[in-house]
């Protein structure tokens, strides 16, 4: 298979030119950071439009972090799965501890990438949401439903390649759905790129300043 995307600005600029012709009344791009956040750059700036972070973090069960329970966003914005709480029998005061934790984590990464600048208000607004991939969809799916509990009227899910069970779960939650590649033969997103390095926090940081600029 020839590999579609360079880097991760080639598919941001590739993923560009799809929004163009299907997306139209777009107000804010919000990338996923880390690796979400370069793809989206290229995104905001062809479609002249600002950029955001989404920054969702999992809420680990106790002892079994690696389960989820839910997942949090901006301003406290949360979904919970109510499926592993009852199993678990977790109470209310026990998720409401975890979902405390998470949310001084996010409200402490935001303000990392975004240095001092407030957060963009998404009520209303026609979000494009923004990752480098979906292997799975779950975590973009969770994203999705963050976005719209901070109160936007509409959200793009959008990725440069997606697995087919991803762009069919994202289909589920998301108004729209756009991928440059979708692949029944997925293996992991990496794969799909010639340079895949992981992006890091300094470069989240200078990408969102060069966007407010």
């Amino acid at each position: 298979m020839s590999t579609p995307f360079a880097h991760r600005d080639d598919a941001g600029c590739q993923l560009a030119e799809r929004l163009l012709e299907t997306v139209t009344d777009a107000s804010i791009v919000l990338g996923v950071p880390r690796g979400g956040v370069p793809v989206a750059y290229q995104v905001a700036r062809s479609l002249d439009l600002p950029l955001d972070v989404c920054v969702v973090r999992k809420l680990g069960a106790p002892r079994q972090p690696e389960l989820a329970i839910g997942a949090v966003g901006h301003d406290g914005a949360r979904v919970l799965n109510a499926d592993v709480i009852a199993t678990l029998r977790l109470t209310p005061v026990e998720v409401d501890d975890i979902t405390r934790a998470q949310i001084d984590e996010v409200t402490s990464r935001e303000a990392a990438f975004r240095a001092g600048r407030p957060p963009l208000d998404l009520a209303g607004q026609r979000v494009i949401l923004v990752d480098d991939g979906a292997a799975t969809g779950a975590s973009l799916a969770i994203a999705v439903d963050v976005v719209r509990r901070a109160g936007a009227a509409a959200v793009v899910a959008a990725v440069p390649v997606a697995s087919g069970h991803a762009h069919r779960l994202l289909n589920q939650v998301a108004d729209t759905v756009v991928a440059v590649v979708v692949s029944e033969q997925f293996g992991s997103v990496g794969r799909f790129y010639r340079d895949f390095a992981q992006t890091t926090d300094a470069e989240v940081i200078d990408l969102l300043q060069r966007a407010a600029r």
